[in-house]
């Protein structure tokens, strides 16, 4: 299958230098280290070249999981009794979505264990938990976990060193793809096609999983085969079992059955399935009969162990509002900034992207503010891909709940009609096309509507999380990029081809910035200027912009 042109040429490029450049030493000041060694190579194509690639991603062996019978009680007096028997080498699905979910009991029993009795785990999660807080971190830190199947790094910085020197190795998946994969593990299913990660480094199994102790890239991900139905591309993705899931549910009787709180459930219940031996830790055990049939989350034949929950949820990011007026952005005088200026005119006109009844996902930053431009009496549905369909605004703080953030794996609130539900049926309404407009940020648009938004070569990658996701299905759900026209560097982010590696080739339908909007014709790969911010010029946006464009016989003002 033939990449398009933009894109065989973004990754050809990109591919050296991500191997040399994604190597940064952390820490103070130290330089970036350039080093760049072939160990056992390989042919790939690339689009219309050849080029040579590292190994890649090992194929790993779970170890034996402990003993189940059928007939034994579930339930255990502590979760160290229930992981004592846990194998060194397991693969362990850790549910949870940053902190929220998280099955913190049970990890600190796997950590009590220590690194000369339970280690070389493999573990799969969306994120690695918060450094010295919570989740998965407390077992990378202490040493026991050898490689980890994840969305996105986040703001672990201790992680991240022991990616970059080669202590840990890290398999970077998209979330939907992840939770996909694990869904069809649980399901009995080998593999499946998807769009998602279509003419990116996902694709060319191009991203470093591991490296050396030197920064020398000695593994990469594996290159997915790749098919067409329907005239579109798709990328063949394999199941993810694991041996053990630990997973945290609100409400648990003695025969297993499961209830979770909100965006609790993001993967617990597909992890559940997937496991050959699942523990679940409830913060209520209660008496068999004593949950309606009708309000089960997840049957008791997926558990095979209960333990109490002795750790209480913790809240990754807090964020409130406050009843008074929200003074944000404005300088001493009490007039607005610059900076706020812009970044309310680019929200105000991604507010008419949105109309009343709409299914949206909204990417962080810019993109959240749209709604608040929404004339009165119209009402978008915000959908967001940890579980959410219905998201309302930050909590009072009177009103936090642990068990209900968004993407950002902020606190955030429900409105009236919200749905949650776990992961995979929340990819499901975006691969499948249900949302009806998704507006993202971004590094880059190119002029053919390729954009990167992920990462920069030389700076840390911390994981595509959703957006390659979220991309995946332009001609059902409409792509808008919202940002400023200019990076901090005053490069242009509107260029003629990307040269960061792609998130999505030919997806961007819209591009509104401070200074324009721009009209993308994704078939013939090109831009058309067709509104203009008061006191700018045509001229003004040619001089910042690095992609030719045609100008609209009717060009209109911004508002």
């Amino acid at each position: 299958m033939a990449l398009t042109t933009s894109a065989s040429r973004a990754i050809r490029q990109t591919v050296p230098a991500v191997a040399r450049q994604l190597v940064v030493c952390s820490g103070s000041g130290a330089a970036p280290r350039q080093h760049f060694r072939t160990p056992t190579s390989r042919l790939i194509r690339c689009g219309s070249g050849v080029r040579r690639s590292f190994s890649s991603t090992r194929s790993w062996r779970s170890a034996p999981i402990p003993t189940v019978n059928r007939g034994d009680s579930k339930l255990f007096e502590s979760a160290d009794d229930a992981v004592a028997d846990i194998k060194s080498g397991s693969v362990i699905l850790s549910s949870g979505f940053g902190l929220c979910g998280v099955a913190n009991t049970l990890i600190h029993a796997l950590r009590r264990r220590g690194p000369e009795s339970l280690h070389s785990l493999t573990a799969v999660s969306n994120n690695a938990g918060a450094e010295g807080r919570g989740g998965l971190a407390l077992l990378t830190e202490a040493g026991q976990v050898d490689r980890m199947i994840m969305s996105f790094l986040g703001s672990n910085k201790k992680l991240e060193r022991q990616y970059l020197t080669g202590k840990i190795a890290v398999e970077l998946c998209p979330q939907g793809t992840l939770a996909e994969r694990i869904r069809a593990a649980g399901s009995g299913i080998p593999a499946f096609f998807t769009p998602t990660g279509g003419h990116t480094l996902v694709q060319e199994g191009a991203i470093p999983a591991r490296f050396d102790a030197d920064g020398n890239v000695v593994e990469y991900g594996k290159p997915r085969e790749t098919r067409k139905f329907n005239g579109r591309p798709f990328l063949m993705e394999t199941a993810l079992a694991g041996d053990v899931a630990i997973l945290r549910a609100w409400k648990v009787d003695k025969a297993g059955n499961c209830v979770f709180r909100y965006t609790t459930k993001s993967f617990a219940p597909l992890m559940a399935k997937a496991a050959k031996l699942s523990i679940v830790e409830a913060e209520n055990i209660v008496e068999i009969g004593e949950i309606e049939p009708n309000d089960v989350d997840l049957p008791g034949i997926f558990i095979d162990r209960i333990v109490p929950a002795t750790v209480d949820s913790q809240i990754e990011i807090l964020k409130t509002r406050s009843t008074s007026e929200d003074n944000e952005g404005k300088s001493a005088t009490g007039s607005k900034s610059d900076a706020l200026v812009r970044r309310n005119r680019i929200a105000k006109r991604a507010a008419k992207e949105l109309k009343h009844g709409f299914y949206v996902n909204l990417g962080v930053g810019i993109p959240t503010l749209a709604p608040s431009f929404l004339p009165t009496g119209e009402q978008v549905w915000i959908q967001s891909e940890n579980g959410i369909l219905g998201m309302g605004d930050y909590p009072l703080p009177e009103e936090v709940d642990p068990d209900i953030v968004n993407a950002g794996k902020e606190t955030v609130t429900l409105v009236p009609g919200a749905a949650t539900f776990d992961s995979s049926e929340s990819f499901a309404m975006i691969r499948g096309g249900h949302v009806d407009v998704s507006i993202l940020g971004a590094l880059q648009v190119s002029a053919s509507g390729d954009l990167a938004n992920y990462m920069i070569p030389g700076k840390v990658f911390k994981g595509m999380g959703g957006a390659m996701d979220l991309v995946s299905n332009p001609d059902n759900t409409k792509i808008v990029v919202a940002t400023e026209h200019v990076a901090k560097d005053g490069s242009s982010k509107i260029v003629q081809s990307c040269s960061l590696p792609l998130t999505g080739a030919r997806v961007v339908s819209t591009i509104i910035t401070d200074l324009c909007v721009f009209e993308v014709d994704r078939k013939r790969g090109t831009l058309t200027l067709t509104e203009i911010a008061p006191g700018i010029d045509v001229d003004y946006v040619k001089s910042r912009t690095d992609a030719t464009f045609d100008v609209a016989d009717k060009l209109k003002t911004m508002e």
